[in-house]
């Protein structure tokens, strides 16, 4: 039991994009919940969290600015970033500061002496994965589109190296914004090239501009997608606009360990009819996805 007269253990939460309610604090709350049933906690925790707006929709500066007000709350650890963009920028602060953190981003690149790493989705992993079911579909030829961040260009450079070990063939490349509402013209300018399929490497914003421009161009080419696509989970106003699309999900419905926490917490498991019923702000055009990258 823990000691409730004892200062508790100070947690800090970064998050890198804006929340809406206190989803990510409660499904944290049931692992620290669990580990205090063991007893080997001697302290109550306390979570303290600090929002920013962190890339690619807000700035350095921000997630710096949270960084240092959880250290001024003299928290232990710190959970957060979730975007590889902002956890390159936190890792080196941590190791700085020594104080220890874990982002739960898909970039391997992030981690560090102090930075740890909770892997959701994985920049260098997706694209083989991607270049190796062209070939089980039979698709030679590759139009590829990415976000220009350290996101879309890792997931880019990942796709160059795996495609080329298949040989593969990329008939073009073009990067937009991370932010991009319009991908028309830069579709317009990969279709004449005949790509048997579109590949859409990015952190997720831009997939909705890729799909209304593939729409408004009458291109029916195949299109396979990294785990960004986890956006049609929180916005099922965009999912008509991935009909046909294949792409890369982190969440397995056989998880015995997912379906004993859907019975505690339906959304922490990512239940499908718990996302269906949720629309988190984070995913907002002009925002950063509910995950990792």
């Amino acid at each position: 039991m823990a000691n409730t007269s004892a200062l508790p253990v100070r947690i800090g939460l970064l998050y890198d994009y804006p929340q809406q309610g206190d989803l990510f604090a409660k499904a944290l709350r049931l692992g620290i919940d669990d580990v205090a049933a063991t007893g080997r906690l001697d302290r109550d925790v306390e979570l303290v969290e600090r929002q920013s707006r962190g890339l690619p929709s807000g700035s350095e500066a921000d997630v710096t600015r949270a960084f240092t007000e959880l250290c001024d709350e003299d928290v232990v650890a710190i959970a957060g970033p979730s975007i590889s963009d902002n956890a390159l920028i936190v890792a080196p602060l941590c190791d700085a500061a020594s104080v220890p953190a874990i982002n739960y981003s898909g970039g391997e690149r992030t981690r560090s002496q102090w930075m740890f790493h909770y892997q959701v989705g994985s920049l260098e992993e997706e694209p083989p994965v991607l270049a190796q079911r062209m070939v089980e579909r039979g698709l030679r030829r590759a139009a590829v589109v990415f976000d220009q961040t350290p996101v879309g260009r890792r997931y880019a450079e990942c796709f160059e190296a795996a495609r080329a070990r298949l040989g593969l063939e990329v008939t073009g490349t073009a990067s937009i914004s991370a932010l991009a509402e319009d991908a028309t013209d830069v579709l317009a300018r990969l279709r004449p090239a005949g790509p048997d399929v579109l590949v859409y490497l990015g952190l997720g914003v831009s997939s909705r501009a890729v799909s209304l421009g593939r729409d408004a161009l009458g291109w029916d080419v195949p299109v396979l997608a990294n785990s960004a696509l986890m956006f049609g989970y929180a916005r099922p106003d965009w999912r008509d606009g991935y009909a046909g699309w294949e792409y890369i999900d982190t969440i397995a419905d056989d998880n015995r360990s997912r379906a004993g926490l859907r019975e505690r917490f339906a959304h922490a498991a990512a239940d499908r009819s718990a996302a269906r019923r949720t629309t988190s702000a984070a995913c907002s055009p002009k925002a950063s996805p509910p995950r990792s990258t």
